[in-house]
């Protein structure tokens, strides 16, 4: 499954991000690696992140595969 999600803050150390899910105000997912192929710099708290979801109850089998401004 392939979700939109709102990139709140980075982690450039382990390169793990904190989301929240694009509809919903309460829900942040925390431990979410980045693919690695994603510049550091593009990882700013307001963008809009494509994250494939292979565990929904494990964020840290997720990634963040992709990330775009709105």
């Amino acid at each position: 499954m392939i979700k939109k999600v709102e990139l709140i803050s980075f982690d450039a150390g382990t390169y793990t991000a904190v989301v929240r899910e694009v509809g919903s105000l309460s829900i942040h997912l925390t431990g979410v690696p980045v693919a690695r192929d994603i510049a550091a710099g593009e990882m700013t708290a307001g963008r809009y992140c494509v994250m494939a979801v292979f565990d929904e109850f494990n964020p840290g089998d997720n990634v963040i595969a992709g990330v775009f401004t709105p």
